[in-house]
């Protein structure tokens, strides 16, 4: 019989401490502490570092810990292997996605998700960095590339077209590039790490360079100076589509656009049996969103 200390030390890990582990097993955080301290005699090595402000790991506590999530993890899919039972989406959930496409087409459906899922405790991080699924302990992650990670299960949710664009009152107060050679001479929008930019028409490919016009690291706030009249943006249609409808942004050099290599994919870790709350969130993006709009789906 596998000792209970085992998913109690799993479970202080998850929570973050003692007592928050305690509340989520309903027991004192005493005792968590007092079973912790049993397990580390019985196995006559310290597993974690206790401050008063903060829980860690020890070196040897991380290495004893990855073995146990896998162990548990095996535990869980020989079982639902076994019986032929898919559980019902439930317990911690942890999404990341993009801070902009998170805003603009994650929650204003998140509710539908939510009372389809009752049992589930989501947690949603909107973040521009590429998070390690499995290092900062996420489910599921939402991310724009072209080549997903080999290590994870990747979903295709649509394309991701982008197009250059500027608002009409700088294109009055600038006037338009009539190709990509005059384009380098107007005032150019982009987040950190986002030029040069790879554009093509047709067979043609060429790289702009520049530096922007405003230095930042927020593509929702390129998108606000765009819109504005800062200067000319590389945006995804998802992004600015209904500025584009309104006539708040209008398209610059027509038919150059960025290349058609980027998706939008739901990632999470490879895995035998799949949690049914990462099943759920998939199926709730690929019901939600409508990648139509935003350029080739791919394949």
């Amino acid at each position: 019989m596998m000792d209970p200390d085992y998913e109690l030390l799993a479970a202080v890990v998850a929570a973050g401490s003692l007592s928050a582990a305690g509340r989520a097993l309903r027991i004192s955080p005493a005792m968590v502490s007092k079973r912790i301290a049993r397990l580390e005699a019985r196995l006559g090595v310290r597993l974690i570092h206790r401050t008063t402000r903060k829980l860690a790991l020890t070196t040897a506590g991380e290495r004893f810990h990855a073995d146990l999530l896998t162990i548990l993890q095996s535990i869980r899919e020989a079982e639902s292997r076994l019986t032929g039972i898919r559980d019902t989406p439930r317990g911690p959930l942890r999404v990341s996605a993009p801070t902009s496409f998170g805003r603009l087409h994650v929650a204003p459906h998140l509710h539908r998700f939510l009372s389809a899922c009752p049992d589930v405790e989501l947690r949603l991080d909107l973040s521009d960095l590429n998070v390690d699924l499995i290092a900062d302990r996420v489910d599921l992650a939402i991310r724009i590339t072209a080549d997903p990670p080999a290590g994870l299960e990747a979903h295709r949710l649509g394309g991701n077209r982008r197009i250059l664009c500027a608002s009409p009152t700088y294109l009055k107060r600038h006037g338009a590039p009539g190709n990509l050679g005059e384009l380098a001479q107007h005032r150019l929008l982009a987040a950190d790490g986002q030029l040069p930019w790879r554009l093509v028409n047709g067979r043609q490919q060429r790289l702009v360079d520049g530096r922007s016009h405003v230095q930042t690291n927020s593509s929702e706030m390129v998108r606000e100076l765009a819109i504005t009249g800062a200067g000319i943006a590389l945006r995804s249609i998802w992004d600015v589509g209904d500025q584009l409808a309104a006539g708040e942004l209008l398209p610059v050099l027509p038919g150059w656009e960025g290349p058609g290599d980027l998706g939008i994919f739901a990632l999470h870790p490879k895995a035998a049996s799949v949690p049914p709350a990462v099943c759920a969130f998939i199926d709730f993006l690929k019901h939600s969103i409508d990648p139509a709009r935003w350029g080739p789906a791919g394949p």
